[in-house]
This record gives structure tokens, sequence and C-alpha cells, in this order.
């Protein structure tokens, strides 16, 4: 679709696209779906992007297509706040902030700020395949983790948390019920986990909250696996523990910009990684139906 290209106004500025990713926050808001309800249309869809302004400075922005009204990211030029937009360093790959992008941002949040993870505990990270997953198991082994887990469905899923440094991969099924996943977790797990990051909830939620050692911590932020997990009472009081929920729309642009500056330098130095794949602009009707379909298997990046 064409449309005019937009012009700045006061205390905003215009990006050229270099790359913008296609997630599922995406395809909520633009199903109405999500908790923001429908959005005003018609409109750009796209959350974040990167790309470079009129001076050649690459950076990362977020937008709010899809939550309030106006357009996002998936177009050759976008407008937005000044005061959102974050500088990168020179020299790293813009498609792999974008693939990295808000989805790091939460996996670095939930278990540093949320989970207050420390320095030689175990972490066990539950969909370790997913975007959320893959940084969640390099984030945590940046932050001094002693052992990280990964649980993860699809066999591919399940190799890209070994390639990323997975201690151990327990495989996740459609058939599994609390207890024989929890025990499943508990063998490959050495010893109880201090953290555990949960984008799933469900049945694996529930088998996570078991391995749990005293006080230990478990942090939800999303629902892949199921909007309600079957908790026992017992279990949270026996063990004092702690089950937290997240969202990135708690953080200020401050700290979203923040974070990011930070994943984009571990990015930079090859610490800091996730499996994407670039399709052009003009096929991002494909690509979306790819991605809201669940055809996608690896972060979709939009390029010019």
């Amino acid at each position: 679709m064409d449309r005019p290209a937009p012009v700045p106004g006061d205390g905003f500025v215009a990006v050229t696209l270099t790359a913008a990713p296609i997630t599922p926050l995406d395809v909520l808001c633009a199903s109405g779906t999500s908790y923001f309800g429908a959005p005003a249309v018609p409109y750009v869809p796209g959350v974040q992007g990167v790309g470079t302004l009129d001076d050649g400075t690459p950076v990362w922005f977020p937008t709010d297509a899809g939550m309030r009204p106006g357009d996002g990211s998936m177009a050759e030029r976008v407008v937005v706040p000044a005061a959102d937009v974050v500088a990168l360093p020179e020299g790293v790959d813009p498609k792999l902030v974008a693939a990295l992008g808000l989805s790091a941002v939460a996996a670095w949040k939930a278990l540093t700020w949320r989970g207050e993870l420390l320095a030689g505990e175990q972490v066990l990270v539950l969909g370790g395949g997913g975007i959320v997953g893959q940084a969640a198991l390099q984030i945590a082994r940046l932050h001094g983790a002693r052992r990280v887990v990964a649980a993860c469905r699809s066999a591919a899923a399940q190799e890209r948390a070994r390639r990323l440094g997975a201690d151990a991969v327990v495989p996740l099924g459609d058939g599994d019920d609390v207890a024989g996943l929890a025990a499943r977790l508990k063998e490959a797990l050495d010893g109880p986990a201090d953290l555990v990051l949960d984008p799933l909830f469900g049945v694996p939620a529930a088998a996570a909250l078991k391995t749990l050692t005293p006080h230990g911590r478990l942090v939800n932020l999303g629902s892949s696996a199921g909007e309600t997990a079957p908790f026992d009472s017992a279990t949270l009081r026996s063990g004092s523990l702690r089950v937290l929920g997240y969202t990135n729309n708690e953080l200020s642009a401050a700290e979203k910009g923040a974070t990011i500056r930070l994943i984009a330098d571990h990015a930079l130095a090859g610490r800091l990684t996730v499996d994407h794949q670039e399709i052009p602009l003009a096929e991002a009707p494909q690509a979306w139906s790819s991605q809201a379909d669940g055809r996608a298997t690896r972060r979709i990046v939009l390029v010019p």
C-alpha cells in the first residue's frame, strides 16, 4: 500500500527503515485480541524497528502501533518521537538488533529486575527455543548463572537451545501432565532451580513450580501454552514460592532505551544472538501470514 511520506512535527524525527521485525505482539495488536483492544484502522503495524536518522545515525525505535492511533515501523519511512529513539553502536547488525528488540528487553528485565537473578543461581527457561527463550538462555549466562536448562517443544527449538549453550534440554509435548513433566525437569536440573523464566504458562509453568528451591521465583511473561495454569496451594506455600508477572509496558522509555543499548553492545561483541530471517518489505503480507498462523520458525525481519 502506498501512503504519503510522513513529515515530522515538533519533537519528532523521521527514520529511514533498515529492519522491522514481525512479532507476536504485532499480530495480537492488529487482530484486536491484545489487552489494548481493537486498533484504530487503517494503520501501518510494527511496534519497533531499526533505521537511520537523516544524518546517518543508526537507531532503534519503538512505536505504539495497534495500541494507540498512529502508524508503526513496517514502512520505508517512519516518524517517531525524538525522545524515544536509541542510538546504536556503529557496526552492529541492524537486522540482529531488530530481531532481538523488545523480546530481548523482556528476557533481560524479567530475569534481572523482576526475577532478581544472582550470579551462581540455576535458571530454568521454558520455551527456550523461542525468541524470548533464546535471549534468556544467553542473558542468564551473561549475568553469572551457574547452570541454564531449557524446555522446548520442537526438535528444531531444542537444537537451537543446545547451540546457544543450554546445559540440558527437556522436550515439551502436547500430552504432558504436571507430575510427569516436573519429574523430567528435575532430572535435567542439578538440584532445585532458583529462577524460572516462563513465557508459556499452562502445564509447563505448574510443572516448573515444583522444581523451585524454597523462596524460588517464577516470572511469567506470556501464555502460549495456556491462559490458566493448574497450580496447587501446597506447592506454593510449602516452598514460600513467588510467582511474578512481567510486562515491558511497565518500563519507562529511558529504561527500554538503556536495555536496548546493552543488548546492542552484546550483539556487536558476539555474545547475544537469535535465529532470524530477512524478508523484503514488499513481501510483508506473506510474511505476516506466516507469523500469524504459526508457520514461522524464526523471527521474521522485514527489510526494504
